[in-house]
């Protein structure tokens, strides 16, 4: 027969008067766990610029290095995204703004779908990935997404 012990230890409880709140930038903690991170994945601020991405990342969505996207809005960054019909046409606007970092910037909810990434050059084939994004919070307000990919 198994034998269970169980040990019991105080709880830390913060003087009277102690702020709970989250006393760092969340951006900034996930910034640094993005960077190094193996998985593909990419975070970024309210306005939409790149605060950082992991080497996966940028293989994946056909980037270049992580530090020529860095600072420069999503989609300007060199992310090519493409419809899912035979012509290959770009997203318009009301399309991209329904991909799942973004639906998490404007909606503060999880996000996913898929997406369809244009190669790095002309003859390379394209890529669909899925997409699942969460919004990150600083002080209650939406500051920013971070979105793991995954190829399909």
């Amino acid at each position: 027969m198994a034998h269970v012990e169980l040990s019991l230890s105080d709880v830390f409880v913060p003087a009277a008067g102690t702020s709970t709140e989250q006393e760092f930038d969340n951006l900034g903690r996930w910034s640094s766990t993005v960077s190094s991170a193996a998985e593909p994945c990419l975070l970024i601020d309210a306005g939409t610029r790149v605060v950082a991405v992991s080497v996966a990342g940028c293989d994946l969505l056909c980037l270049g290095d992580p530090e020529d996207v860095t600072g420069l809005p999503l989609l300007d960054g060199g992310l090519r995204l493409l419809d899912f019909t035979a012509n290959r046409c770009e997203l318009t606007e009301p399309e991209i703004d329904k991909i799942p970092p973004l639906l998490a910037l404007s909606s503060g909810r999880l996000a996913r779908g898929l997406l369809r990434v244009q190669g790095a050059s002309v003859d390379a084939p394209d890529s669909t990935v899925d997409a699942i994004s969460t919004p990150v919070f600083t002080r209650g307000t939406v500051a920013g997404s971070l979105t793991f990919f995954s190829p399909v």
